[in-house]
């Protein structure tokens, strides 16, 4: 048995959703290549469970659409 590793893993490429049961404190993320596959996904879901959109995620970071970057 080796250590276990100390650095989270990064997240893929790619639109996040978490499906919770009703008053579940964890869920399950699921992960769509479109916004448009995502909302899908989350107007499926959204009858019978939680749905918290946690947006789009490139290079293993959240990418905060609508805002631009600044240059130095």
């Amino acid at each position: 048995m080796g250590r276990p590793p100390i650095l989270p893993k990064k997240k893929k490429d790619g639109y996040y959703i978490e499906i919770r049961n009703k008053g579940a404190k964890s869920g399950t993320i699921i992960i769509r290549d479109s916004e448009q596959a995502m909302m899908q996904a989350a107007k499926q879901y959204e009858t019978t469970k939680d749905v918290f959109i946690l947006g789009k995620h490139e290079n293993g970071k959240r990418v905060e659409e609508g805002k631009k970057k600044q240059k130095a």
